[in-house]
Protein backbone atom coordinates (compact mmCIF):
# COMPACT_ATOMS: atom_id res chain seq x y z
CA UNK A 1 0.00 0.00 0.00
CA UNK A 2 1.44 3.40 -0.94
CA UNK A 3 1.81 6.27 1.42
CA UNK A 4 -0.84 8.20 -0.44
CA UNK A 5 -3.45 5.45 -0.03
CA UNK A 6 -2.73 4.35 3.54
CA UNK A 7 -5.80 3.36 5.55
CA UNK A 8 -7.11 6.27 7.66
CA UNK A 9 -7.16 3.98 10.71
CA UNK A 10 -3.37 4.20 10.49
CA UNK A 11 -3.11 7.98 10.97
CA UNK A 12 -6.42 9.63 11.91
CA UNK A 13 -6.20 8.47 15.57
CA UNK A 14 -2.64 9.78 16.03
CA UNK A 15 -3.35 13.07 14.25
CA UNK A 16 -6.25 13.91 16.53
CA UNK A 17 -4.55 12.69 19.67
CA UNK A 18 -1.68 15.04 18.82
CA UNK A 19 -4.12 17.84 18.10
CA UNK A 20 -5.73 17.51 21.51
CA UNK A 21 -2.58 17.03 23.62
CA UNK A 22 -1.24 20.63 23.60
CA UNK A 23 -4.77 21.99 23.91
CA UNK A 24 -5.45 20.09 27.13
CA UNK A 25 -2.07 20.97 28.58
CA UNK A 26 -2.52 24.68 27.87
CA UNK A 27 -6.14 24.96 28.95
CA UNK A 28 -6.76 22.19 31.51
CA UNK A 29 -3.57 20.75 32.95
CA UNK A 30 -2.29 24.31 33.49
CA UNK A 31 -5.35 25.00 35.68
CA UNK A 32 -4.55 22.10 38.02
CA UNK A 33 -0.86 22.97 38.02
CA UNK A 34 -1.47 26.62 38.89
CA UNK A 35 -3.94 25.61 41.60
CA UNK A 36 -1.44 23.23 43.19
CA UNK A 37 1.26 25.90 42.92
CA UNK A 38 -0.90 28.15 45.11
CA UNK A 39 -2.42 30.59 42.61
CA UNK A 40 -5.96 31.93 43.08
CA UNK A 41 -9.17 31.05 41.22
CA UNK A 42 -9.30 34.63 39.92
CA UNK A 43 -5.87 34.19 38.32
CA UNK A 44 -6.84 30.78 36.95
CA UNK A 45 -9.97 32.26 35.34
CA UNK A 46 -7.88 34.95 33.67
CA UNK A 47 -5.71 32.27 32.07
CA UNK A 48 -8.62 31.79 29.66
CA UNK A 49 -6.76 34.40 27.61
CA UNK A 50 -4.76 31.35 26.46
CA UNK A 51 -7.75 30.52 24.23
CA UNK A 52 -6.90 33.65 22.20
CA UNK A 53 -4.65 31.90 19.63
CA UNK A 54 -7.46 29.47 18.81
CA UNK A 55 -9.66 32.48 18.08
CA UNK A 56 -6.99 34.38 16.13
CA UNK A 57 -6.10 31.37 14.00
CA UNK A 58 -8.77 32.46 11.54
CA UNK A 59 -6.48 35.39 10.68
CA UNK A 60 -3.66 33.17 9.39
CA UNK A 61 -5.62 30.09 8.32
CA UNK A 62 -5.72 31.26 4.66
CA UNK A 63 -1.91 31.17 4.61
CA UNK A 64 -2.14 27.46 5.38
CA UNK A 65 -4.41 27.06 2.36
CA UNK A 66 -2.03 29.06 0.17
CA UNK A 67 1.53 28.29 1.32
CA UNK A 68 3.00 24.80 1.73
CA UNK A 69 1.04 21.56 2.04
CA UNK A 70 -1.09 20.80 5.11
CA UNK A 71 1.19 17.86 5.81
CA UNK A 72 4.21 20.18 5.99
CA UNK A 73 2.42 22.57 8.34
CA UNK A 74 1.48 19.64 10.61
CA UNK A 75 5.04 18.33 10.93
CA UNK A 76 6.59 21.77 11.44
CA UNK A 77 4.06 22.88 14.06
CA UNK A 78 4.40 19.64 15.99
CA UNK A 79 8.20 19.88 15.96
CA UNK A 80 7.99 23.37 17.45
CA UNK A 81 5.66 22.17 20.20
CA UNK A 82 8.11 19.42 21.21
CA UNK A 83 10.82 22.01 21.81
CA UNK A 84 8.45 24.28 23.72
CA UNK A 85 7.42 21.49 26.12
CA UNK A 86 11.07 21.08 27.08
CA UNK A 87 11.37 24.80 27.83
CA UNK A 88 8.11 24.71 29.77
CA UNK A 89 9.27 21.84 31.97
CA UNK A 90 12.55 23.66 32.64
CA UNK A 91 10.70 26.82 33.72
CA UNK A 92 8.66 25.22 36.52
CA UNK A 93 11.28 25.07 39.30
CA UNK A 94 12.48 28.66 38.67
CA UNK A 95 11.55 31.90 40.40
CA UNK A 96 10.21 33.17 37.08
CA UNK A 97 7.74 30.28 36.83
CA UNK A 98 4.49 32.27 36.46
CA UNK A 99 5.77 34.73 33.86
CA UNK A 100 7.83 32.18 31.93
CA UNK A 101 5.14 29.50 31.90
CA UNK A 102 2.46 31.90 30.69
CA UNK A 103 4.72 33.12 27.87
CA UNK A 104 5.56 29.57 26.79
CA UNK A 105 1.93 28.48 27.06
CA UNK A 106 0.98 31.31 24.69
CA UNK A 107 3.58 30.25 22.11
CA UNK A 108 2.49 26.60 22.43
CA UNK A 109 -1.09 27.75 21.90
CA UNK A 110 -0.16 29.52 18.65
CA UNK A 111 1.73 26.46 17.39
CA UNK A 112 -1.15 24.19 18.45
CA UNK A 113 -3.75 26.39 16.74
CA UNK A 114 -1.70 26.25 13.52
CA UNK A 115 -1.49 22.47 13.82
CA UNK A 116 -5.28 22.35 14.33
CA UNK A 117 -5.95 24.28 11.12
CA UNK A 118 -3.58 22.12 9.11
CA UNK A 119 -4.88 18.86 10.62
CA UNK A 120 -8.54 19.66 10.01
CA UNK A 121 -7.76 20.76 6.46
CA UNK A 122 -5.70 17.63 5.87
CA UNK A 123 -8.55 15.47 7.15
CA UNK A 124 -11.00 17.01 4.68
CA UNK A 125 -8.54 16.55 1.79
CA UNK A 126 -7.24 13.07 2.61
CA UNK A 127 -10.68 11.48 3.18
CA UNK A 128 -13.70 11.44 0.93
CA UNK A 129 -17.08 12.60 2.27
CA UNK A 130 -18.19 9.12 3.31
CA UNK A 131 -15.01 8.43 5.23
CA UNK A 132 -15.11 11.87 6.82
CA UNK A 133 -18.49 11.05 8.35
CA UNK A 134 -17.43 7.55 9.36
CA UNK A 135 -14.21 8.64 11.06
CA UNK A 136 -15.74 11.66 12.78
CA UNK A 137 -16.54 9.62 15.88
CA UNK A 138 -13.07 8.06 15.81
CA UNK A 139 -11.28 11.39 15.50
CA UNK A 140 -13.47 12.91 18.20
CA UNK A 141 -12.79 9.98 20.52
CA UNK A 142 -9.03 10.15 19.94
CA UNK A 143 -9.04 13.89 20.50
CA UNK A 144 -10.93 13.33 23.75
CA UNK A 145 -8.54 10.54 24.71
CA UNK A 146 -5.72 13.06 24.55
CA UNK A 147 -7.72 15.36 26.82
CA UNK A 148 -8.16 12.53 29.29
CA UNK A 149 -4.47 11.68 29.00
CA UNK A 150 -3.52 15.27 29.74
CA UNK A 151 -6.05 15.99 32.46
CA UNK A 152 -6.14 12.43 33.82
CA UNK A 153 -3.06 10.26 33.48
CA UNK A 154 -0.54 13.10 33.59
CA UNK A 155 -2.27 14.55 36.63
CA UNK A 156 -2.17 11.13 38.32
CA UNK A 157 1.56 11.01 37.64
CA UNK A 158 1.97 14.49 39.12
CA UNK A 159 -0.02 13.42 42.17
CA UNK A 160 2.06 10.28 42.69
CA UNK A 161 5.33 12.21 42.47
CA UNK A 162 3.93 14.91 44.74
CA UNK A 163 2.84 12.41 47.41
CA UNK A 164 6.14 10.52 47.32
CA UNK A 165 8.51 13.49 47.27
CA UNK A 166 6.48 16.40 48.61
CA UNK A 167 8.00 18.45 45.79
CA UNK A 168 5.18 20.05 43.81
CA UNK A 169 7.39 21.86 41.24
CA UNK A 170 9.26 18.61 40.51
CA UNK A 171 5.99 16.76 39.93
CA UNK A 172 4.80 19.24 37.30
CA UNK A 173 8.18 19.59 35.61
CA UNK A 174 8.23 15.80 35.23
CA UNK A 175 4.77 15.52 33.68
CA UNK A 176 5.44 18.37 31.25
CA UNK A 177 8.66 16.65 30.17
CA UNK A 178 6.67 13.41 29.73
CA UNK A 179 4.15 15.26 27.55
CA UNK A 180 7.01 16.56 25.43
CA UNK A 181 8.34 13.03 24.99
CA UNK A 182 4.95 11.75 23.82
CA UNK A 183 4.63 14.68 21.42
CA UNK A 184 8.12 13.96 20.06
CA UNK A 185 7.25 10.30 19.36
CA UNK A 186 4.04 11.26 17.55
CA UNK A 187 5.84 13.91 15.52
CA UNK A 188 8.45 11.40 14.35
CA UNK A 189 5.66 9.01 13.35
CA UNK A 190 3.85 11.68 11.32
CA UNK A 191 7.05 12.89 9.68
CA UNK A 192 7.77 9.39 8.37
CA UNK A 193 4.37 7.77 7.83
CA UNK A 194 1.73 10.45 7.22
CA UNK A 195 0.36 9.94 3.67
CA UNK A 196 0.76 12.57 0.96
CA UNK A 197 -2.70 12.96 -0.64
CA UNK A 198 -2.65 14.18 -4.23
CA UNK A 199 -5.15 16.90 -3.30
CA UNK A 200 -2.90 18.31 -0.56
CA UNK A 201 -1.39 21.08 -2.65
CA UNK A 202 -0.58 24.66 -1.65
CA UNK A 203 -2.28 27.53 -3.45
CA UNK A 204 -0.36 29.42 -6.06
CA UNK A 205 1.64 32.22 -4.47
CA UNK A 206 2.01 35.57 -6.15
CA UNK A 207 -0.55 38.01 -7.48
CA UNK A 208 -3.45 35.71 -6.78
CA UNK A 209 -2.58 35.09 -3.11
CA UNK A 210 -4.12 38.26 -1.71
CA UNK A 211 -7.31 37.54 -3.58
CA UNK A 212 -7.44 34.02 -2.18
CA UNK A 213 -6.71 35.31 1.31
CA UNK A 214 -9.59 37.81 1.11
CA UNK A 215 -11.97 35.41 -0.60
CA UNK A 216 -11.62 32.90 2.23
CA UNK A 217 -13.18 35.44 4.61
CA UNK A 218 -15.66 36.91 2.13
CA UNK A 219 -17.11 33.53 1.21
CA UNK A 220 -17.41 32.57 4.87
CA UNK A 221 -19.28 35.69 5.93
CA UNK A 222 -21.55 35.54 2.89
CA UNK A 223 -22.97 32.18 3.92
CA UNK A 224 -26.74 32.05 4.50
CA UNK A 225 -27.85 33.00 8.03
CA UNK A 226 -24.27 33.80 9.00
CA UNK A 227 -25.25 35.82 12.11
CA UNK A 228 -27.20 32.93 13.70
CA UNK A 229 -24.35 30.60 12.68
CA UNK A 230 -21.74 32.72 14.45
CA UNK A 231 -24.03 33.22 17.44
CA UNK A 232 -24.64 29.49 17.74
CA UNK A 233 -20.93 28.67 17.52
CA UNK A 234 -20.12 31.32 20.14
CA UNK A 235 -22.82 30.30 22.59
CA UNK A 236 -23.07 26.51 22.19
CA UNK A 237 -20.36 25.93 24.83
CA UNK A 238 -20.82 29.15 26.82
CA UNK A 239 -21.89 27.39 30.02
CA UNK A 240 -19.21 24.77 29.65
CA UNK A 241 -16.60 27.51 29.17
CA UNK A 242 -17.27 28.74 32.70
CA UNK A 243 -17.49 25.23 34.10
CA UNK A 244 -14.29 23.90 32.58
CA UNK A 245 -12.08 26.52 34.26
CA UNK A 246 -13.56 25.96 37.72
CA UNK A 247 -14.20 22.19 37.65
CA UNK A 248 -10.69 21.21 38.74
CA UNK A 249 -10.42 23.97 41.38
CA UNK A 250 -13.80 22.79 42.72
CA UNK A 251 -12.56 19.22 43.02
CA UNK A 252 -9.29 20.33 44.63
CA UNK A 253 -10.53 23.09 46.95
CA UNK A 254 -11.07 22.21 50.60
CA UNK A 255 -14.57 21.55 51.95
CA UNK A 256 -14.31 24.76 53.97
CA UNK A 257 -13.78 26.64 50.69
CA UNK A 258 -16.82 24.95 49.12
CA UNK A 259 -14.91 22.30 47.16
CA UNK A 260 -14.71 18.54 47.45
CA UNK A 261 -11.22 18.39 48.95
CA UNK A 262 -9.81 15.74 46.60
CA UNK A 263 -6.05 15.35 46.20
CA UNK A 264 -4.16 15.71 42.92
CA UNK A 265 -3.88 11.99 42.27
CA UNK A 266 -7.59 11.37 42.87
CA UNK A 267 -8.59 14.16 40.49
CA UNK A 268 -6.40 12.55 37.85
CA UNK A 269 -7.91 9.12 38.43
CA UNK A 270 -11.44 10.48 38.11
CA UNK A 271 -10.68 11.76 34.61
CA UNK A 272 -8.22 9.02 33.67
CA UNK A 273 -10.37 5.96 34.41
CA UNK A 274 -14.12 6.56 34.40
CA UNK A 275 -13.65 9.58 32.15
CA UNK A 276 -11.59 7.82 29.49
CA UNK A 277 -14.19 5.10 29.00
CA UNK A 278 -17.25 7.35 29.17
CA UNK A 279 -15.92 10.07 26.93
CA UNK A 280 -14.69 7.66 24.26
CA UNK A 281 -18.04 5.88 24.13
CA UNK A 282 -19.88 9.21 23.95
CA UNK A 283 -17.73 10.51 21.09
CA UNK A 284 -18.00 7.36 19.01
CA UNK A 285 -21.74 7.04 19.68
CA UNK A 286 -22.26 10.68 18.68
CA UNK A 287 -20.55 10.18 15.32
CA UNK A 288 -22.53 6.98 14.69
CA UNK A 289 -25.85 8.62 15.54
CA UNK A 290 -25.21 11.57 13.22
CA UNK A 291 -24.09 9.31 10.38
CA UNK A 292 -27.24 7.21 10.86
CA UNK A 293 -29.89 9.80 11.68
CA UNK A 294 -28.45 13.05 10.29
CA UNK A 295 -27.54 16.25 12.07
CA UNK A 296 -30.96 17.84 11.56
CA UNK A 297 -32.68 15.16 13.64
CA UNK A 298 -30.05 14.84 16.33
CA UNK A 299 -28.82 18.36 17.02
CA UNK A 300 -31.61 19.28 19.47
CA UNK A 301 -31.11 16.33 21.82
CA UNK A 302 -27.33 16.60 21.52
CA UNK A 303 -27.37 20.29 22.44
CA UNK A 304 -29.43 19.44 25.53
CA UNK A 305 -27.34 16.41 26.43
CA UNK A 306 -24.14 18.46 26.27
CA UNK A 307 -25.40 20.77 29.00
CA UNK A 308 -27.26 18.36 31.30
CA UNK A 309 -24.12 17.42 33.29
CA UNK A 310 -23.83 20.99 34.56
CA UNK A 311 -26.69 20.18 36.92
CA UNK A 312 -24.55 17.44 38.44
CA UNK A 313 -22.04 20.04 39.56
CA UNK A 314 -24.81 21.97 41.28
CA UNK A 315 -25.70 18.80 43.15
CA UNK A 316 -22.08 17.99 44.03
CA UNK A 317 -21.51 21.51 45.35
CA UNK A 318 -24.64 21.28 47.52
CA UNK A 319 -24.48 17.66 48.71
CA UNK A 320 -20.74 16.91 48.63
CA UNK A 321 -21.41 13.25 47.76
CA UNK A 322 -19.00 10.37 48.50
CA UNK A 323 -16.14 9.68 46.12
CA UNK A 324 -17.92 6.80 44.37
CA UNK A 325 -20.76 9.15 43.40
CA UNK A 326 -18.25 11.74 42.17
CA UNK A 327 -16.74 9.10 39.89
CA UNK A 328 -20.18 8.26 38.52
CA UNK A 329 -21.14 11.88 37.94
CA UNK A 330 -17.88 12.75 36.22
CA UNK A 331 -18.38 9.67 34.05
CA UNK A 332 -21.86 10.86 33.05
CA UNK A 333 -20.52 14.36 32.37
CA UNK A 334 -17.73 13.03 30.13
CA UNK A 335 -20.11 10.74 28.23
CA UNK A 336 -22.59 13.55 27.59
CA UNK A 337 -19.82 15.93 26.63
CA UNK A 338 -18.39 13.48 24.10
CA UNK A 339 -21.86 12.89 22.68
CA UNK A 340 -23.01 16.50 22.58
CA UNK A 341 -19.88 18.14 21.22
CA UNK A 342 -19.94 15.88 18.15
CA UNK A 343 -22.93 17.84 16.85
CA UNK A 344 -20.94 21.08 16.89
CA UNK A 345 -17.99 19.47 15.11
CA UNK A 346 -20.24 18.17 12.33
CA UNK A 347 -22.08 21.49 12.03
CA UNK A 348 -18.82 23.40 11.57
CA UNK A 349 -17.59 20.84 9.05
CA UNK A 350 -20.78 21.12 6.98
CA UNK A 351 -20.39 24.90 6.97
CA UNK A 352 -16.86 24.69 5.54
CA UNK A 353 -17.30 25.40 1.83
CA UNK A 354 -15.10 24.65 -1.17
CA UNK A 355 -12.52 25.81 -2.14
CA UNK A 356 -11.67 27.17 1.32
CA UNK A 357 -12.66 24.31 3.60
CA UNK A 358 -9.54 24.65 5.73
CA UNK A 359 -10.03 28.38 6.24
CA UNK A 360 -13.79 28.17 6.83
CA UNK A 361 -13.42 25.44 9.44
CA UNK A 362 -10.65 27.43 11.12
CA UNK A 363 -12.83 30.55 11.24
CA UNK A 364 -15.64 28.57 12.85
CA UNK A 365 -13.36 26.99 15.44
CA UNK A 366 -11.91 30.46 16.07
CA UNK A 367 -15.33 31.78 17.00
CA UNK A 368 -15.84 28.71 19.18
CA UNK A 369 -12.56 29.49 20.98
CA UNK A 370 -13.75 33.06 21.56
CA UNK A 371 -16.90 31.63 23.08
CA UNK A 372 -14.70 29.65 25.47
CA UNK A 373 -12.32 32.50 26.28
CA UNK A 374 -14.68 35.32 27.23
CA UNK A 375 -16.81 33.53 29.87
CA UNK A 376 -13.76 31.60 31.08
CA UNK A 377 -11.93 34.82 31.88
CA UNK A 378 -14.61 35.95 34.32
CA UNK A 379 -15.32 32.49 35.75
CA UNK A 380 -12.85 32.82 38.63
CA UNK A 381 -14.15 36.23 39.65
CA UNK A 382 -17.77 35.05 39.47
CA UNK A 383 -17.03 31.94 41.54
CA UNK A 384 -15.12 33.97 44.11
CA UNK A 385 -18.06 36.39 44.41
CA UNK A 386 -20.97 33.94 44.64
CA UNK A 387 -19.46 30.61 45.78
CA UNK A 388 -19.51 27.27 44.01
CA UNK A 389 -23.23 26.45 44.33
CA UNK A 390 -24.46 29.71 42.82
CA UNK A 391 -21.65 29.63 40.28
CA UNK A 392 -22.78 26.27 38.91
CA UNK A 393 -26.39 27.49 38.79
CA UNK A 394 -25.16 30.40 36.64
CA UNK A 395 -23.34 27.86 34.45
CA UNK A 396 -26.63 26.04 33.85
CA UNK A 397 -28.37 29.28 32.88
CA UNK A 398 -25.55 30.26 30.49
CA UNK A 399 -26.20 27.13 28.42
CA UNK A 400 -29.72 28.24 27.44
CA UNK A 401 -28.93 30.91 24.78
CA UNK A 402 -26.97 28.44 22.64
CA UNK A 403 -29.79 25.91 22.75
CA UNK A 404 -32.31 28.63 21.88
CA UNK A 405 -30.43 29.43 18.63
CA UNK A 406 -30.81 25.91 17.19
CA UNK A 407 -34.03 26.74 15.23
CA UNK A 408 -32.31 29.68 13.50
CA UNK A 409 -29.21 27.97 12.09
CA UNK A 410 -29.17 26.55 8.53
CA UNK A 411 -29.59 22.79 8.42
CA UNK A 412 -29.86 21.98 4.73
CA UNK A 413 -30.50 18.64 3.04
CA UNK A 414 -26.90 17.48 3.61
CA UNK A 415 -27.56 17.42 7.36
CA UNK A 416 -30.85 15.54 7.22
Amino acid sequence: MTKGSRNPWFYVPTLYFTEGLPYVIVNTLSVIMYKRMGLSNEFIGLTSILYLPWFLKMAWSPFIDIYKTRRTWIVEAQTMMCLLFVLLAASVPTQYFVTASLAIFIIIAFASATNDVATDGYYMLALDTTRQAFFLGVRSACYRLSLVFGSGLLVVLAGVIESQTGNIPLSWATVLAAAGLVCFALTLFHRKYLPRPASDLPGVAGSGSNTKFTDAFITYFRQPKILPVIGFILLYRFGEAMLIKMAAPFLLDSIDAGGLGLNTETVGIVYGTVGIISLSVGGILGGWLIARLGLRRIIWPMAIILNVPHLLYVYMAMARPPLAAVYLMVGVEQFCYGLGFTAMAVFMMYNARDPYKTSHFAISTGFMALGMMLPGMISGMVQHSVGYVNFFIIVVAMALPGIALVPFIPLDDTTA
